[in-house]
């Protein structure tokens, strides 16, 4: 079964905008009340999200008792002039987050108003964004809804003619046809949204291509209902969901090809949920290559894959040290990584509420066998590494302890910093320098050696591909962690510096790779290893959410960073 996720799926501009304002607002003004005017976008998980932020929506500023220590954000879709001023008056700080593009057609409205046309604005009547728009008439506008609506209107002489942003293209130049038939001289502006617009343009591409469709969205999303109808006229099977559990029940096999798209209030993290229960449906549907896809899956959702991915680094790690290669020291490696990687998931699938990644319906279903599974795993960790030298027991307990006040309140109070974890962007460098640790230094420690150029060229290895693939996990995962408050460096510097950030460590790694050899730090094998920074470089382009991949594929394709140093180094024994 092909699945094909539509590349203008999920939140358009002014959602995202709208969002990011309020919860910057929630995080700067921490003393105040905020609320919404009216729900932010339509999708009711997000809001359930939203309230858990201390965010509420409310119908009328009567709604705010202690208006002096309020604030109020406008959603979106805009509010009218009258609304506005009510709210001055009130004393309630505005945050306006009206869309750019909303506020062009208010623009629109209010100057022809005021040269005395007819504005005539073709949307939904009961929509939030019409409303909005029609308060800009001064009450002199008129709205249309259907073709039929605009067969009634009498012939004008000063006609404007606007659109609802999201408004389905072909509908609105059925209405403009109607309304120009008796009012020729009538003046009309495009305001239909580019992104609207593109949305529909691909949802009707891919109904031509699929053989059925999933529009993902709230059910009182007019876009996304709108997507939904425009499927449908395709005579295409469409489903319009808001959850991944609606698809428990339906029977996909009747379907070889599927499409997938989402309105624009849709977030990310309620997509990847979709497409990695489709995945898990598409690996049933294929025998040969659907087990071996279930298999990789399989390991990458309960964090084997993490662990085969430390062993490779470790056994790396040792041949770049040029000392010699215990399977006990890659043993420690895996089971340390896999001990830390379950505690961490078991507490973060706790905390994160609505939002749930990939791994959280296996980590909530067997929580005590992971629970276990991971007390073991460190436990043979500790045991192994004991046997090797008390010395590397001795820096594993250090760090393992570290692990566990990593997510323990250590200040009281209601101070912001508590925890180790609430320091913006720590969870990308501890991770990273303790799969160093593991790796790179456990090793030698092992041997008794010192400090050697090789183990600094091993630990920046280890640490450079750890910290590139968590960062670009929370790339992805940028919508979920600004919902959830989670201060991680995509949250924190933006998309394009991290992705900036992450390239200028790699080109650091490749400029020491192949330095590495002629200054007599590591051996030849330092060379090989630049398969390394350049299968990372084609995941840059690779795993982004446009390539249509589930979560859980994506991050198995990060993490096979680690496994491709295993490759450099059986290709290293095969050549020398």
């Amino acid at each position: 079964m092909e699945i094909k996720l539509a590349k203008t799926a999920g939140f358009c501009m002014g959602v995202r905008r709208a969002v990011d304002t309020v919860l910057d607002v929630s995080q700067h003004e921490t003393g105040k009340r905020i609320y919404t005017y009216g729900p932010l976008i339509h999708n009711p998980q997000t809001i359930e999200l939203l309230k858990k932020r201390g965010i509420t929506a409310i119908k009328s500023i009567d709604e705010i008792s202690d208006r002096n220590n309020a604030l109020l954000v406008i959603r979106a879709h805009g509010i009218a002039p009258d609304e506005r001023r009510k709210i001055k008056e009130s004393g309630v700080k505005i945050i306006d987050a009206t869309c750019p593009k909303v506020s062009y057609v208010q623009a629109i409205i209010k100057k022809h108003t005021a040269l005395d046309y007819t504005v005539i604005i073709a949307g939904d009547r009961e929509h939030p964004e019409v409303d909005g728009l029609w308060g800009y008439t001064e009450g002199r506008g008129i709205i249309v809804s259907t073709v039929e609506d605009a067969e009634k209107l009498p012939a004008m002489e000063k006609v404007c003619i606007v659109a609802q942003t999201t408004q389905d293209s072909d509908h609105y130049r059925r209405i403009v046809q109607k309304i120009q038939k008796k009012s020729p001289q009538a003046v009309v502006f495009n305001t239909i949204c580019s992104s609207t617009e593109r949305r529909q343009e691909e949802i009707i591409a891919l109904a031509s291509e699929m053989d059925a469709l999933f529009v993902v969205g709230g059910k009182n999303s007019a876009n996304t209902r709108r997507l939904a109808d425009l499927a449908e006229k395709q005579n295409t099977p469409t489903f319009h969901i808001e959850t991944a559990e609606e698809i428990k029940n339906l029977d996909l096999t009747p379907y070889q090809s599927i499409g997938v798209s989402a309105g624009a209030s849709t977030p990310n993290w309620i997509i990847d949920q979709i497409m990695d229960n489709l995945t898990e449906r598409q690996g049933r549907s294929h025998q040969k290559m659907g087990l071996l896809l279930k298999i990789w899956l399989w390991m990458v959702k309960t964090d084997f894959y993490s662990a085969l991915g430390a062993g490779c680094l470790a056994l790396t790690g040792m041949l770049l040290q040029k000392i010699p290669v215990r399977f006990s020291s890659i043993a420690v490696a895996a089971f340390f990584v896999y001990a830390m990687h379950v505690l961490n998931r078991l507490i973060s699938t706790r905390e994160s509420g609505l939002i749930g990644s990939f791994r959280e319906k296996s980590y909530l279903r067997h929580k005590k066998y992971f629970r276990l599974a991971a007390v073991a795993s460190l436990a043979i960790a500790l045991v192994l590494s004991l046997a090797n030298s008390k010395l590397s027991f001795l820096l594993l307990f250090i760090i393992s302890l570290a692990g566990g006040l990593y997510n323990m309140k250590i200040l009281p109070g209601n101070r912001r910093f508590q925890r180790l974890r609430d320091i913006p962007g720590s969870k990308n460098f501890f991770t990273a320098v303790a799969w160093g640790i593991a790796t790179a230094i456990l090793p030698a420690v092992s041997e008794n050696q010192t400090f050697s150029a090789g183990m600094a060229v091993a630990f920046v290895l280890t640490f450079s591909l750890v910290f590139i693939r968590s960062a670009m996990s929370d790339i992805m995962d940028i919508q979920s962690d600004k919902l959830l408050g989670r201060e991680t460096i995509p949250v924190i510097i933006g998309k394009e510096k991290t992705q900036v950030l992450l390239k200028i460590i790699l080109m650091i790694l490749l400029i020491i790779l192949l330095i590495s050899p002629t200054a007599g730090w590591t051996g030849p094998l330092s060379l090989f290893l630049v398969l390394c920074v350049l299968y990372i470089w084609i995941c840059f382009r690779l795993c982004d959410r446009r390539s249509g991949l589930s979560g859980a594929t994506i991050e198995g394709l990060l993490e096979t960073s680690y496994i491709i140093a295993g490759f450099a180094v059986w290709g290293w024994f095969v050549i020398r």
